[in-house]
């Protein structure tokens, strides 16, 4: 059976069509879930039992359990053990605009990013859109405060997963359930364009950000997987195609790599490529782990490289660092249970 918390306002008014009901029972079930946060059937009382017993025979209350959580400055970063005994993390940053949540859209990741420790847990599954919107609901109710944005940038490519993470954001976004605003949603990729293309077509004023991390297609074979399969200037085309259509800024992320991909001469590079593109480039200290090579740029080099970006017209900002005592911060997301660190 389906979980209720995977089901859209949409769907769950033509499920109820389908069984001889009005649609309006769906805006019940969902103010019952999302406004008083029951987690029972039964507590929905100004539903009659015989309309109960269908929403049984059909729906579960599935959950997801917090295991741990870390806590630095400003930060909270949860460990959550799914039905299936899968575990999975999400980081809660605490904003002067509110509280932002970071989400994981897959159990592991298969882009295998060389600097990431997501994609050193190989993919082994997909999470179901109940178990992105449980992520919020669990982390409300521990914090007893609303979560106003959210982020899809945990473990996992999005886009990899894409049914289900569209499926996720018509549910928070809906006015009858969470209420997430479509610009207060973000979606993360490293590039699957075709994705890229159809997420071109949803109607929903939700952010996109490209993880992209190199300024042309040689360093970005090295580190990015991905580039592989879809080269720079076509994920470039495609970005400007999204703008055209949707009108919409594009977000570039760019994880600071120390001799990889921080040079002046790579900051040259990019504001070429991203020339006249309506975006914004967020410059990211990389946060080390004690498994992968590489070593985060110096404050200098960061700061030479913004200066370029600057003085060629490219909005950029530098990415406040987050939660690296606990390894919650940009990169460092994985379930560290798995080697028992």
């Amino acid at each position: 059976m389906q979980s209720i918390y995977g089901i859209s306002m949409k769907d769950l008014e033509s499920f109820f069509i389908n069984n001889g009901y009005k649609k309006f029972k769906a805006k019940q079930v969902y103010d019952w879930l999302y406004k008083k946060r029951v987690k029972s059937f039964d507590s929905m009382y100004n539903i009659s039992k015989e309309v109960i017993s269908l929403l049984k025979n059909n729906f579960t209350f599935d959950d997801i359990t917090i295991l741990t959580k870390n806590e630095d400055v400003d930060v909270k970063k949860y460990l959550f053990n799914l039905s299936d005994n899968n575990k999975v993390e999400a980081v809660l940053m605490y904003h002067d605009y509110g509280n932002s949540l970071c989400i994981s859209t897959q159990v592991g990741c298969n882009m295998g990013c060389k600097f990431c420790e997501s994609g050193r847990l190989r993919k082994v599954r997909n999470l179901e859109s109940y178990e992105m919107v449980l992520q919020i609901l669990k982390i409300e109710e521990d914090i007893n405060d609303r979560i106003s944005h959210v982020v899809l940038m945990g473990i996992g490519e999005p886009f990899d997963n894409y049914d289900n993470v569209i499926n996720f954001i018509d549910i928070v976004n809906d006015d009858n359930g969470i209420s997430l605003g479509s610009r207060h949603i973000t979606v993360s990729t490293c590039g699957i364009i075709p994705k890229i293309k159809e997420f071109t077509k949803y109607d929903k004023q939700v952010n996109l950000a490209i993880s992209l991390h190199a300024p042309n297609n040689e360093i970005r074979d090295k580190i990015m997987n991905i580039n592989k399969a879809y080269k720079i200037e076509d994920l470039i085309d495609a970005l400007k195609e999204y703008i055209k259509v949707t009108n919409r800024r594009v977000t570039f992320e760019y994880i600071m790599l120390d001799n990889v991909n921080d040079s002046c001469e790579c900051a040259i590079e990019l504001s070429k490529l991203l020339k006249g593109i309506n975006c914004y480039v967020n410059l990211i200290p990389y946060n080390e782990t004690s498994h992968i090579e590489f070593k985060k740029s110096s404050k200098k080099k960061i700061l030479d490289f913004y200066d370029v970006l600057k003085k060629n017209n490219i909005n950029v900002t530098i990415r406040r660092e987050f939660g690296s005592k606990v390894k919650a911060a940009c990169g460092q997301l994985r379930a560290n249970y798995e080697e028992g660190l």
